[in-house]
């Protein structure tokens, strides 16, 4: 005969204490195999070493595995690394190379970038050799550039003419070295006062600021004229050769030295403005 629970139902079996009913219509959840939840935790704390050295290497970590996945032991404090499970090891991922074409073009244009900027300081040195600065240095050291150089080096010209061309050519230039270097040292200084100014370096960069037409100006005085030289020692007028595109700077004496050179050894004025040339073969 049926035993009846408290609640009066008839038919209803005591239950032991502690008991769990499944679901209705669920099957039956099956035992637990140790072998396999060890296995499991083994995946699991492989997971967790993978993710702890991706944050290691600044990478995004691994997602984690789903709340309803019983979850490994967490990693131990102070940032050590969980140990590799039995039968699982660490393989490199290889990282894909650049293509071909990508290293070759990069490789072209550092050349090229290494070679321009070799260029871009030749260039700067050779125009700073040859093209030095001028500025603070004084008509004694300019005549140490230019002239004062003559005794033992062949720098000035071998024409009477050509040697006051020079100075056109440099003051239409902006070059003073090349200006005063042609001069005799103390006649850089009368040259820069007979025009009204402080001395030979200033003369160059003021009469350059009136300068209209550069190559005019250096080609008005002649190279050679076809008549003799009158002698070793002789003056030139610019008046007589009628000066264009630029200032006249008066008359200069010039006078062979070594080496069969040309310096100029004088100075004078002439009328501003210069009367009409007259006649003359070049």
């Amino acid at each position: 005969m049926a035993e009846q629970r408290d609640d009066g139902k008839p038919g209803a079996e005591i239950e032991p204490a502690g008991s769990t009913t499944p679901a209705a219509g669920s099957p039956p959840q099956p035992p637990v195999d140790p072998a396999e939840l060890a296995q499991f935790r083994q995946f699991q704390q492989f997971q967790d070493y993978l993710r702890f050295t991706q944050t290691q290497q600044g990478n995004q970590p691994a997602p984690a595995p789903d709340a309803g996945v019983v979850q490994a032991p967490p990693s131990q404090p102070g940032g050590q690394p969980p140990m590799i499970p039995a039968g699982y090891q660490l393989v490199p991922v290889e990282r894909r190379r650049a293509p071909k074409w990508v290293t070759w073009l990069g490789k072209k244009v550092l050349a090229w970038v290494l070679a321009f900027i070799l260029l871009a300081v030749a260039g700067t040195w050779l125009y700073n050799h040859f093209f030095p600065n001028d500025a603070g240095k004084t008509s004694a050291q300019l005549a140490q550039e230019g002239g004062g150089k003559y005794h033992t080096n062949h720098i000035l010209s071998t024409s009477p003419y050509e040697a006051v061309r020079e100075v056109y050519d440099a003051v239409a230039q902006n070059l003073v070295p090349q200006a005063c270097g042609r001069m005799r040292e103390d006649v850089q200084q009368k040259f820069a006062q007979d025009l009204g100014y402080a001395d030979c370096q200033v003369a160059v960069h003021e009469l350059n600021r009136q300068v209209k037409s550069k190559n005019d100006y250096a080609e008005s005085m002649p190279s050679y004229v076809s008549e003799p030289t009158p002698g070793d020692s002789f003056t030139i007028s610019s008046c007589r050769f009628g000066i264009r595109g630029g200032p006249a700077l008066g008359a200069f004496t010039v006078q062979k030295v070594e080496r069969g050179q040309w310096l100029i050894t004088g100075h004078t004025n002439e009328p501003t403005p210069c009367p009409p040339p007259t006649p003359t073969s070049r």
